[in-house]
C-alpha cells in the first residue's frame, strides 16, 4: 500500500491484527481518525493511520494508557520520554511481584499463619526510605543517649541491613525477622550491652585467665564441632567438652566438676547473646554478605554443651 492508496477498516483489521470494533472505538476517540470516507459513508485510512495504529497497539501491549499515546502520536510528548518514564514504573512494578513472590515461597515453606502473612508482606512493601527509618529508629532508640559509645554505634551502623531490590527469598524471611527483633525494647538493651563489648575488642576474663593458646585451641575444637554438624547436647560432643574441662581445670587449678563446668558456662556466656548473635547472622543475610567463619559465634556452642546435664 502506498501513500495514496486508501483501504477500508476491514482490511487495515487484516493488516495490523486489530479487530474492526477496536479500530471503530480508536477512531472513534480519534486517536486513529479515517482519512475520508467513500461515497457510501464507510471509513477509509491512509498509510499514516496504518502507521499510527501500529505503533498505537504497540505501545498499549507494552503497557501505555490511550491518553498518554495519542499526546505522543501527536507529538505532544516526546516518545523516549514516555519510554523511559514507563521503564521505571516497571521497575517498581517488578520489584514488589519480586517481593510477593518472595512472601508467598516463605509462607509456602513455613506454612505462616494469617497474621504472619499480613505482617510479612506490610514489611516487604516499605519504601528503601521506610526501611532505613525502621532501622534508624532501632538506633536511635539503643544507641540515641549522650554517653553512648561511639565505637559500638559506628560498628552497628557500618552494618545496617539493606534488603536488596531483587531479594532472594531467604533474604526476605530474614528481613522479616530482622525487622521484628529490632522493634523488641528488651533486645536493643541486649544489642547495647554486647556491642559495646564487640567493638571495644576486649578478651572476657576467662580469656585473659586461660590465656592465649587455651583460648584459641577452644575455638578451634568449637569450630570444627560446628562444621561437622556435631550437636552440643548429644553424645558426640561429650569428649570435647571434656577434654576442655580438663584443660581449663588445670589452668585454673579446680576439680573438672559440674560446678566447675557451671562456672565455665556463666563465663563464656557473656561474650555473645544469642539473640545479638540472630541479628548479626540476619544481617549477613539481608545484605547479601558472605559469612565470615571467624565471626561466627562459638561460644553459645560450648556454653550449650557445658550446661549439656548428661555430659559426664
Amino acid at each position: 500500500m502506498d501513500v495514496t492508496t486508501l483501504c477500508s477498516i476491514g482490511e487495515l483489521s487484516r493488516r495490523t491484527g486489530l479487530s474492526v470494533r477496536t479500530i471503530r472505538f480508536y477512531s472513534d476517540a480519534g486517536v486513529v481518525a479515517p482519512t475520508t470516507r467513500s461515497p457510501a459513508g464507510y471509513r477509509l485510512y491512509d498509510l499514516d493511520a496504518l502507521l499510527r495504529l501500529e505503533l498505537l497497539r504497540t505501545l498499549r501491549e507494552l503497557g501505555l494508557d490511550l491518553a498518554t499515546i495519542r499526546q505522543v502520536l501527536d507529538r505532544e510528548l516526546p516518545l523516549a520520554d514516555v519510554a523511559a518514564a514507563h521503564a521505571d514504573a516497571l521497575d517498581v512494578q517488578i520489584r514488589v511481584l519480586q517481593l510477593r513472590r518472595s512472601v508467598l515461597r516463605v509462607v509456602a515453606r513455613h506454612g505462616s499463619d494469617p497474621e504472619e502473612i499480613k505482617f510479612m508482606h506490610r514489611l516487604t512493601q516499605l519504601s528503601v526510605e521506610e526501611r532505613r527509618r525502621l532501622i534508624d529508629t532501632f538506633l536511635d532508640g539503643t544507641f540515641g543517649t549522650e554517653d553512648a559509645d561511639q565505637a559500638a554505634v559506628a560498628m552497628v551502623r557500618a552494618a545496617t541491613p539493606d534488603l536488596p531490590e531483587d531479594p532472594s527469598d531467604e533474604q526476605v524471611a530474614a528481613w522479616v525477622e530482622l525487622a521484628e527483633l529490632v522493634g523488641d525494647e528488651a533486645f536493643r538493651a541486649r544489642m547495647r550491652r554486647t556491642a559495646v563489648r564487640q567493638a571495644a575488642g576486649r578478651p572476657l576474663d576467662i580469656e585473659s585467665e586461660a590465656g592465649e593458646a587455651l583460648t584459641n585451641l577452644t575455638r578451634q575444637k568449637v569450630t570444627e564441632a560446628m562444621e561437622a554438624g556435631i550437636d552440643p547436647l548429644g553424645d558426640r560432643a561429650v569428649p570435647i567438652i571434656d577434654d576442655l574441662v580438663r584443660r581449663f581445670a588445670e589452668v585454673f587449678t579446680r576439680t573438672p566438676d559440674p560446678a566447675f563446668r557451671n562456672w565455665m558456662a556463666q563465663q563464656f556466656e557473656e561474650a555473645h547473646d544469642p539473640e545479638v548473635d540472630r541479628y548479626w547472622r540476619l544481617v549477613w543475610i539481608v545484605n547479601g554478605w558472605e559469612v565470615v567463619p571467624s565471626l561466627t559465634p562459638v561460644y553459645p556452642w560450648l556454653v550449650q554443651a557445658l550446661r549439656n546435664g548428661d555430659a559426664a
